[in-house]
Formats: C-alpha cells, sequence, structure tokens
C-alpha cells in the first residue's frame, strides 16, 4: 500500500467505530508512512460535509480498491444512527 491509494474496511472494530468507522467505508492513505502495520487513512463524505475521520487502519483489516465512493460511507454512516 502507499499514500494516495483507495482502500476499504473489510471488519467492525470497536477501536474504529468510537471515530465513527465501520466495515465497509472507503477512503484514501494519507501518508507515505506506515507504523507499526498501520496506515492513516482519511474517510470523505460528499461535497462540503465534514469528514467521517482521520485514524490509523491496521493494514490487515483493509484492502485496496480502484476507485473510492465517499456516499458509501454515508449510507454507513445512516445505517449506525450517526
Amino acid at each position: 500500500m502507499k499514500m494516495m491509494d483507495c482502500i476499504e474496511i473489510i471488519v467492525e472494530k470497536e477501536k474504529y467505530a468510537k471515530n465513527g468507522v465501520h466495515k465497509g467505508m472507503q477512503g484514501w492513505i494519507c501518508l507515505d508512512d506506515c507504523t507499526d502495520g498501520y496506515w492513516l487513512v482519511n474517510f470523505p463524505q460528499c461535497g462540503e460535509k465534514d469528514d467521517v475521520a482521520e485514524i490509523s487502519i491496521n493494514e490487515k483489516d483493509m484492502i485496496t480498491i480502484p476507485a473510492m465512493n465517499a456516499e458509501i460511507n454515508e449510507k454507513i454512516k445512516e445505517m449506525f444512527g450517526e
């Protein structure tokens, strides 16, 4: 993985959920550096809305995808009542 790669979360974990990030959400890697297997990932929403979060995600908990769709993040966020 590398900076600007699009990713999708493949697990539901409490440590991500407390920041509003859930399985299926999509984001992009913000930095070139991986620290102890974790990448800093930004999870945007559409338009001018604030980002869902910008948090460190374990490389094992995500997959790279060809393109990101912020609408998915909004739909998942609604499912969790956030």
